[in-house]
C-alpha cells in the first residue's frame, strides 16, 4: 500500500504562549490532529512556522502529497517566497486542506484570489454544521449533520470564489450561518476550506471532525504531479495541403 504523505503545518504560537491553549493542546494544535488522524495509509509529519524555511524546505514540500495549513496571529509572517512554493505545488497536483482562521492566511487567499473576509463572533455557542453535499467522498460517515458544542462563530459574506462547491453549512446558535465547508480545484491541485478549529476549544479531538479531515485528505490525494506549462503543441492530424 503505497501511504499518502500528510505534512501538517501549524503556526504553532497560541500554544507558547496562552496557557488555556497550551492546557487543550500541549503538543500543539498539529500534534493533536496527526494524533486523531492516524491511519494505516497515512504517513504524517509536522512543520511548523518557527522551524528552518517556516517548516517547509523544497525537500518537506517535495515529498507532500497533503498539506493541512493552520494559522491565525502570524499569517503576515509567512514569507512571500514559502507561499509562492506552496502556491506552485499545488498547482502541480498537491492537495491542500485550510483549517479554520486559515480563511485569512496568504496561500488561502493565493490559490482562492479572494480576500476570505468574514464576520466572527468568540462566545463559544453551539455550531450545526449541515452535509449539504451527501455523496461527495468528504462527507462520507457524517450523517444529515454534526454539532459542535463549543465554537467561533464564523458567518457570512465569505469572500471566496463562486466556483467553491459547498459541502457543509454551519449554523451557530446565535443565529448566522456560514459556508463551513467548501472545495476547489487549482491547476491539478484539489483545496477544501474547513471551518472548525479555535485554538481555544477542543474541537480537533472531536469524531466528525477528524471523520471529515481525513475523508479530505484521502480525497485531495495528487493522481499525479505534473508541472504545468505552456508549449508551442504540434498539430496531431494534417492540417491543410
Amino acid at each position: 500500500m503505497q501511504k499518502i504523505r500528510v505534512t501538517i503545518w501549524n503556526e504553532f504560537r497560541h500554544e507558547k504562549k496562552v496557557p488555556a491553549v497550551a492546557e487543550i493542546y500541549p503538543e500543539g494544535l498539529h500534534v493533536a490532529l496527526g494524533n486523531g488522524l492516524a491511519a494505516e495509509d497515512l504517513e504524517i509529519k509536522y512543520a511548523a512556522l518557527d522551524d528552518p524555511e517556516q517548516g517547509l524546505p523544497d525537500d518537506v514540500l517535495a515529498s507532500t502529497d497533503v498539506l493541512l495549513w493552520w494559522g491565525h496571529c502570524a499569517h503576515g509572517e509567512v514569507r512571500d517566497d514559502i507561499v509562492a512554493k506552496v502556491h506552485k505545488r499545488v498547482l502541480e497536483g498537491m492537495g491542500l486542506i485550510v483549517l479554520h482562521s486559515g480563511h485569512m492566511s496568504k496561500i488561502f487567499q493565493k490559490v482562492t484570489g479572494c480576500s476570505g473576509t468574514l464576520k466572527w463572533r468568540e462566545i463559544g455557542e453551539r455550531a450545526r454544521l449541515w452535509n449539504i453535499a451527501p455523496t461527495h467522498p468528504i462527507t462520507q460517515g457524517i450523517g444529515e449533520y454534526f454539532e459542535i458544542p463549543h465554537e467561533e462563530m464564523y458567518g457570512e459574506y465569505f469572500d471566496i470564489p463562486k466556483d467553491g462547491n459547498i459541502i457543509f453549512i454551519a449554523h451557530f446558535a446565535g443565529g448566522n450561518v456560514f459556508r463551513s465547508g467548501v472545495t476547489f480545484e487549482r491547476g491539478f491541485g484539489k483545496i477544501f476550506y474547513f471551518q472548525p478549529g479555535h485554538e481555544t476549544y477542543p474541537v480537533y479531538y472531536q469524531e466528525e471532525v477528524l471523520k471529515v479531515i481525513g475523508n479530505a485528505i484521502r480525497w485531495a490525494k495528487p493522481v499525479f504531479f505534473r508541472e504545468l506549462s505552456c508549449p508551442n503543441y504540434p498539430a496531431i492530424d494534417k492540417v491543410g495541403e
